[in-house]
């Protein structure tokens, strides 16, 4: 059933949403004259990898400086990429992922080869499912670039606040994962746009019927800074 509701959402997407990625996709090629997409390598359900893609946010070879994590104010965000991960826009190629079968409209957010293979024994728990677009830790942590963008490290800096409480969002979905659970988070995710507070409230609202621990329900509160905490 989540399969097949993968296929339809996603083709629809796709189809509706043809227009605006045609714009977006033509704007972002006449900025440097270079491919308007990008395509990382991650990590597959169960091993092995596949192609993500992304429409470019940021200058062409970015990928190739070694910093994987990357923070709201990175000089290899183009002006225009900005706009469109303010709005979310990069994440709507990667309906043809969805509609591929690599991954997923819901799920953990798909990693690198890199740093899967440097997951816990836990963490591994999230091969389990397809990789998804959006997840409660994409809501949550909607706001990843600002969190990390004035530190010297941003890779450190991930791994430390956002690593730890991103991969238990995961693995309690990988481990409650179904379709109603997953309209629901798409959901989340629109408001998230419109409406964090909201978006975050409904986040709890998921976590508290899972069951989830009162720490990681405090922390998707979003209300205090985040601490230094160790992967799951």
């Amino acid at each position: 059933m989540k399969r097949l509701f993968d296929i339809l959402a996603s083709a629809l997407g796709l189809i509706v949403l043809s227009p605006v990625l045609a714009v977006i996709l033509f704007l972002v090629w006449r900025q440097d004259g270079k491919s308007p997409l990008y395509k990382g390598v991650r990590a597959a359900k169960g091993g092995g990898s596949f192609e993500m893609i992304k429409i470019r946010s940021m200058v062409a070879g970015a990928d190739k400086t070694g910093v994987e994590s990357t923070g709201a104010n990175d000089m290899r965000i183009t002006p225009l990429g900005h706009f469109i991960r303010r709005w979310k826009i990069d994440e709507l190629s990667q309906l043809w992922n969805v509609l591929m079968g690599d991954m997923s409209l819901v799920g953990p957010r798909p990693n690198t080869v890199k740093a899967v293979a440097g997951y816990t024994q836990n963490e591994r728990k999230l091969l389990s499912v397809r990789p998804g677009i959006t997840d409660m830790a994409s809501i949550v942590f909607s706001d990843e670039g600002d969190i990390i963008k004035d530190a010297e490290d941003p890779d450190d800096a991930y791994d430390k606040l956002i690593r730890p409480w991103k991969s238990r969002l995961g693995i309690i979905y990988a481990e409650n994962n179904n379709v109603l659970l997953d309209i629901r988070l798409i959901w989340l995710t629109v408001l998230a746009i419109l409406d964090k507070p909201k978006a975050l409230s409904g986040v709890q609202k998921v976590l508290n019927r899972l069951g989830a621990d009162p720490a990681l329900i405090s922390v998707a509160r979003r209300d205090r800074p985040l601490q230094p905490a160790s992967a799951p």
